[in-house]
């Protein structure tokens, strides 16, 4: 039988050290990074059902956290406010957000979950999972959306709306006012906000000619400019050899300024976008079964461009070249269950033995009094880190 280190490549491998291997998504690799910097594999469940509740929890255990994971279809007032003040907390104190949706449709359905209505996820949310029960077309259909997400952000519109004097008018021998615009490219679905923009200013420019109409005062001219900007989204550069310093060297006031201007190069993640394939659950009888989950490993062996990695119980990295993150729910400091048939594992069990990355806590967290939510974050934070560390000594050990 072959040795556990080959059966699981990544099982004791630093976070740095798998930051730097190929068949990483850019996002997987910045995700790494940020966990190795910041020294924490805790993911937050901001269960909540109010703008106030989430930005609050966010604010609160924002510095403890790699990943928050939402549910804004819980969300009672979800709006841009929500969007905006995610999206700031998390530039701040350093955290992708998560959006913990589990589509499971066919593909033009699920694209529209994803790129439309009031929750528009793709233009906020780094992350997003899926069951892969319909069929392999689940990834590919979010993936073609996420790229046109990506292109759309990479392309700016802007209108230029101005008034010349009425002499301008007489000279052209022209009886009314003109109006002269560029259009956008009506084949790119993506760019329809920013169509619905342009045509607001070219009817406001036409209200304004009307208003005018008779008097000759002014052209009212409206141009449009479109320009394209390259998203960084290649892996990072190699860690820098202070990343792997030993610790126990620097004061805890040290030690708290190098992670912070380490954090201040690592910059903010790229504008990019990846799937996690919800391939087991920590619910009593579900019905995920073993070859479900194989299905999972193999198709996202299959699209390593996209595919981040796996809501999962145990690490699925088998094999050579498998590098893909797992995060595990249901876990508490101590094992259990609820009357809902969740079942609750250990840090311990899940990250020491299991070989997974980030533990995701809800109500061990939300579930505090809020003057404990930072105390409780910070107490998974430790309890995930240090079973981090314990497998990083058995490898060691077992060379």
């Amino acid at each position: 039988m072959a040795p556990s280190s080959q059966r699981h490549p990544t099982l004791y491998q630093t976070y740095g050290e798998r930051s730097e291997q190929p068949n990483l998504t850019p996002l997987a690799s910045y995700l790494l990074r940020l966990i190795h910097l910041k020294r924490t594999n805790l993911c937050v469940s901001a269960d909540v059902n109010t703008t106030t509740e989430l930005l609050q929890l966010a604010e609160e255990v924002g510095e403890h956290i790699c990943v928050l994971k939402t549910h804004a279809d819980i969300i009672d007032d979800f709006s841009d406010r929500t969007i905006r003040g995610l999206n700031e907390i998390s530039r701040r104190k350093k955290f992708l957000i998560f959006e913990d949706r589990k589509f499971g449709d066919i593909g033009s359905t699920l694209q529209q979950q994803y790129t439309r209505g009031p929750l528009a996820i793709v233009k906020w949310a780094s992350l997003v999972n899926a069951a892969l029960f319909p069929g392999p077309a689940v990834i590919t259909a979010l993936a073609e959306a996420a790229q046109k997400a990506i292109a759309a952000h990479n392309t700016s519109v802007s209108t230029d709306i101005s008034a010349s004097p009425a002499a301008s008018l007489v000279d052209s021998g022209r009886d009314d006012e003109s109006v002269e615009g560029a259009s956008d490219d009506d084949d790119d679905d993506e760019d329809d906000d920013d169509d619905d923009d342009i045509d607001s200013d070219v009817a406001e420019a036409s209200d304004l000619a009307e208003d005018r109409k008779g008097r000759k005062q002014s052209v009212v001219s409206v141009s449009t400019t479109i320009s394209t900007k390259t998203e960084a989204i290649s892996p990072q550069p190699a860690l820098r050899p202070t990343l792997s310093r030993d610790s126990t060297q620097s004061s805890d006031a040290e030690e708290a300024e190098e992670v912070a201007a380490e954090l201040a190069e690592l910059g903010p993640p790229p504008f990019h976008r990846s799937l996690l394939l919800l391939a087991q659950m920590s619910s009593a009888g579900n019905l995920l079964t073993p070859d479900y989950t194989a299905q999972c490993v193999h198709h996202a062996r299959r699209n390593r461009d996209f595919v981040m990695g796996f809501i999962a119980q145990q690490s699925l990295n088998k094999e050579a070249g498998d590098n893909f993150i797992t995060m595990t729910p249901g876990v508490q400091l101590t094992q259990g269950g609820d009357a809902h048939g969740q079942q609750y594992n250990t840090p311990q069990k899940v990250i020491a033995e299991g070989g997974t990355d980030i533990i995701i806590v809800g109500r061990g967290v939300y579930g505090a009094p809020v003057s404990e939510r930072k105390a409780a974050a910070l107490k998974y934070r430790q309890a995930g880190w240090n079973a981090y560390q314990q497998r990083l000594r058995a490898g060691r050990q077992r060379r």
